[in-house]
């Protein structure tokens, strides 16, 4: 890691505006020569006089203002570009058949009957930055370490299993069965980089566009997080994430880029394909995406390396004394650049050369096919091993390598540069021959014109793939690999959730205190305890969580370099190198990328980790729905707990904060166990289990399950009971169990009610006995998401298993003796509980909160959407008048008696909370 000094200052510039001028005549002095080298020499000459006095005042630690922009050339001069080791003759070879094979895959998968399509272009444009990480860079995980985490842009996965495929770890059959993954298993490839689709060989799901950037920003963070803690030597990893300049677009894509900045993370290089292209038309035609994303990176305190230009530009550019080159490099848009991609190369020479007889004399001696073949660096093995070597040799700050490419390049005049490119998917007859001939390969012409065109491989013996080979075991291994080497875990014994067990006796306390207080004793445990990793986004005081402060503390990698303003208090804020929490400021999106990276690591790095992530509930799976799938693809396990639930429970907030449908869009994540628990020992059931199925083992999953935990926990005070006793276990963990049974009255009827509504349930079951001779029994509904997804599994097998005995749900097993109607209610919008209305026998209604939320106190806002304890008693009566057992008449009788039109009329109810 690097140290502070290595680091850019906090105040990196700015003009001294207030500070008095102490010499002006030597002030003067400097003003007048260079007023005379612009005069003598021109301005071109004085910009690089200057440009060069602020590099020197660099060196000299003289705070100048930073450069957002340079000239549009490389970043690393030819003068210092390093030897390049490899064997350049060799490794063009293996692109070429790399670069084959994957556009082949494509146009094969484009064959009749199958048809499904896929992308060759931004692999084209990218092959020589793959090639040269692979060959030089990318560590593999053979040492027993991580090996480096690598990013792979989505679109380019066809050239990663083309390169597999060369070194024999996927086979023609596999090629064949790209995106066809139930119809070709067990030959099949994923459309994209998916884990959860091939668990062992992808490591990153990157599409999503724009969820790459910001997860290889918190895996390099999380690298440095376990090190610092000591539960893995991540020393020698590094983060690199490939990526498209139009991805660059997507908000999560740069709007993390302080933190790497702000931690000194050199752990990490991006490298952003510049190919000028988004799907379909230029990124910035009229401007200079480059020249921009420097601007924005170097704002950000990264380090930038521009690769511009191939090497066939550095006689011109020795040439330009002066600067003319420069000058029309700097000022030609993005689109004219294009343009000079598809043309001849006459046309460049007249509208890119011509209109200065300087530029014309410096293309004189060259032919229109010397001037078409000026090439971008991003396709210059040589120019690229530059760019990486400087970038994982640079302390103190991120990189990010600018690399200009051509969309489709190699592919041929159809392709190359076209807006049209990224949706091309099969070459024609005369596309292959002109794509082999560029690539030299030996291939006739018979193979191409009849049937389907051929995959080419060297041979195992050949040169070629000796030397992938070498190059893999030098480097540690083959990447893309994804390895679970992580052991179970020693999980707490039943006594560690004893207290929570026993309720909370005459304390009214929220939910989200008790699941507080067991993940303090949790963190106690010698086995797991420090496994566990703590995140929110700057709401731990909000979910009572600042105790943690002073023993488990904040993480910083610089410690606490100043006084705390609250130092004397036992809850004082505290930051260490060494801290537990991650405290990400105010991006969920920041927090949901640890996470993630957090709750992998058990396959990254071989160390299980438990993250713990807090959020305010209406901002968890609405803001940030996309990462919670990445974390379903990734594998990634842990616990996700929506705080402040419920959309009349968080008083005052009003409309943006008030979550009644979180539980609904957990229930379309399949990797989701979604809960919404009462109590305190509910909670203790929950997290036991969800420990047990994530870092546990057993005979199906010897590895724990590929599964997170959804807990909503609300922030209204409540008394919670002891644990009953003979409890239902089974029935809290599958989603529901008999609470309270019904003590007096005469007509029968269920009521099932989930989280906060629990204690709505319970009063209304008390009026209904005392007033209208209703014997009602109430249940908890722990988990609507999971009683619905196990009607859903037994629905399917019944359907295709006619001849086998038929499973029946267990929601309607469990109600099968129940008797009367079922009345649902909860905080949440109707279609959370409707979700097992077809498998509950008898009559079902439910109660929710549908529309949007407001301010109010809870008692009025649950009056006005009809969810309160008296609208349950309503609804109860309802259905039993509904089914003949009472009079409709009583019906305008309880409305009247509880004003259930008068909103203002309802017992506010709790006020306030503490969580």
């Amino acid at each position: 890691m690097a140290s502070a000094s290595d680091r850019s200052p906090i105040i990196i510039g700015g003009l001294p505006s207030q500070v008095p001028d102490f010499d002006p005549e030597e002030t003067q002095e400097w003003l007048d020569s260079l007023d005379a080298a612009v005069d003598e020499r021109g301005r071109e000459r004085a910009r690089y006089l200057m440009l060069r006095l602020i590099e020197r005042a660099r060196a000299r630690r003289v705070a100048v203002p930073e450069m957002r922009s340079t000239d549009y050339v490389n970043t690393i001069p030819t003068r210092a570009e390093p030897f390049f080791p490899g064997n350049e003759e060799i490794e063009r070879k293996i692109l070429n058949a790399t670069r084959w094979n994957a556009a082949v895959m494509v146009s094969r998968a484009q064959r009749p009957g199958i048809g499904v399509g896929g992308h060759i272009a931004t692999f084209a444009s990218s092959a020589s930055l793959y090639d040269v990480g692979f060959n030089h860079f990318f560590r593999g995980k053979d040492e027993g370490d991580g090996g480096d985490q690598v990013f792979f842009q989505g679109h380019a996965s066809p050239g990663i299993y083309a390169r597999a495929y060369l070194l024999d770890r996927l086979s023609e059959r596999h090629l064949d069965g790209f995106r066809q993954e139930k119809s070709a298993a067990p030959y099949a490839l994923s459309s994209y980089p998916h884990p959860r689709s091939m668990p062992d060989f992808w490591e990153f799901p990157t599409v999503s566009m724009g969820l790459g950037p910001i997860g290889a920003i918190y895996q390099a963070r999380m690298n440095r997080y376990m090190h610092a803690r000591g539960i893995a030597d991540t020393s020698k990893s590094h983060v690199w994430a490939f990526l498209g300049d139009g991805e660059m677009d997507e908000p999560e894509s740069l709007g993390q880029l302080s933190i790497a900045a702000r931690e000194g993370l050199d752990n990490l290089t991006f490298v952003v394909n510049c190919n000028l292209q988004r799907l379909d038309g230029p990124v910035r035609g009229n401007g200079k995406i480059i020249q921009e994303l420097e601007s924005v990176f170097r704002g950000a305190g990264w380090n930038v390396i521009k690769l511009v230009w191939d090497r066939t530009w550095d006689p011109l550019l020795a040439q330009d004394r002066d600067g003319v080159l420069v000058n029309k490099m700097n000022t030609t848009p993005d689109g004219q650049f294009q343009t000079y991609a598809t043309e001849t190369g006459a046309y460049i020479r007249q509208h890119f050369f011509g209109d200065d007889h300087r530029l014309r004399a410096m293309v004189e001696g060259m032919t229109d096919d010397q001037i078409l073949h000026l090439g971008r660096g991003g396709h210059d093995h040589r120019k690229i091993y530059a760019a990486y070597k400087a970038a994982v040799e640079h302390k103190g700050q991120p990189t990010v390598i600018l690399a200009k490419t051509i969309k489709g390049w190699t592919l041929g005049p159809n392709f190359e540069g076209r807006n049209a490119t990224h949706q091309m998917k099969k070459l024609t007859v005369d596309d292959l021959k002109h794509f082999r001939d560029r690539l030299h390969l030996p291939i006739p012409d018979k193979d191409l014109e009849s049937g389907l065109p051929p995959y080419y491989h060297p041979g195992p013996d050949s040169e070629e793939l000796q030397y992938m080979h070498d190059r893999r075991r030098s480097l540690g291994g083959y990447v893309p690999t994804r390895v679970v080497r992580g052991k179970p875990l020693a999980l707490p014994e039943d006594k560690t959730y004893a207290s929570v067990k026993k309720g909370s006796g005459q304390q009214s306390i929220a939910t989200t205190m008790a699941f507080v207080r067991l993940l303090k004793d949790l963190m106690r445990d010698k086995e797991i305890g420090r496994r566990f990793v703590l995140i929110a986004p700057d709401e731990y005081r909000t979910f009572g969580m600042d105790s943690f402060f002073p023993s488990a503390k904040i993480y910083n990698p610089l410690g606490q370099q100043y006084e705390a303003v609250d130092r004397e208090l036992l809850l004082a804020y505290k930051e260490s190198p060494q801290g537990q929490m991650l405290h990400d400021g105010i991006s969920e999106a920041g927090c949901t990328a640890s996470l993630i990276a957090a709750g992998s690591a058990y396959a990254t790095h071989g160390e299980p980790l438990i993250p713990v992530y807090v959020f305010y509930s209406m901002f968890g799976f609405q803001r940030t729905g996309d990462q919670f799938w990445q974390m379903a693809d990734q594998l990634a396990r842990g616990f996700v707990l929506g705080a402040t639930a419920g959309r009349t429970t968080l008083t005052g907030e009003g409309l943006q904060h008030a979550d009644g449908h979180s539980q609904l869009l957990a229930s379309t994540n399949p990797a989701c166990v979604a809960y919404d628990p009462a109590f305190g020992y509910e909670i203790a059931h929950i997290v036991q289990d969800g420990l047990r199925r994530m870092y546990g083992s057993s005979e199906e999953h010897p590895h724990g399950e590929d599964v997170f935990y959804y807990l909503t926990v609300y922030n209204e005070p409540i008394q919670h009971p002891a644990e009953p006793e003979n409890v239902d276990v089974e029935g809290i963990l599958k989603g529901l169990y008999r609470f309270s049974e019904g003590t007096s009255g005469s007509l029968p009827a269920q009521i099932l009610a989930s989280g906060v509504a629990l204690p709505w349930a319970v009063e209304a079951q008390k009026i209904l006995a005392e007033e209208w001779n209703v014997k009602a029994d109430v249940w908890s509904a722990t988990s609507w998401n999971e009683l619905r997804r196990d009607a859903v599994e037994c629905e399917r097998h019944n359907l295709l298993h006619p001849e086998e005995e038929q499973r029946t749900p267990y929601v309607t097993r469990k109600l099968a003796s129940a008797q009367g109607p079922v009345v649902a209610v909860s905080d949440w919008m109707r279609s959370v509980p409707d979700q097992i209305a077809r498998w509950v026998p008898g009559t079902y209604q439910s109660l929710g909160a549908d529309g949007f939320g407001f301010a109010d106190t809870r008692g009025a806002a649950r009056r006005f959407f009809h969810i309160d304890a008296q609208s349950v008693v309503l609804a109860v009566l309802t259905e039993l008048a509904r089914e003949g057992h009472l009079d409709r008449s009583v019906l305008k009788q309880a409305i009247d008696r509880y004003q259930l039109l008068d909103v203002a009329a309802a017992d506010p109810g709790a006020a306030g909370g503490d969580a």
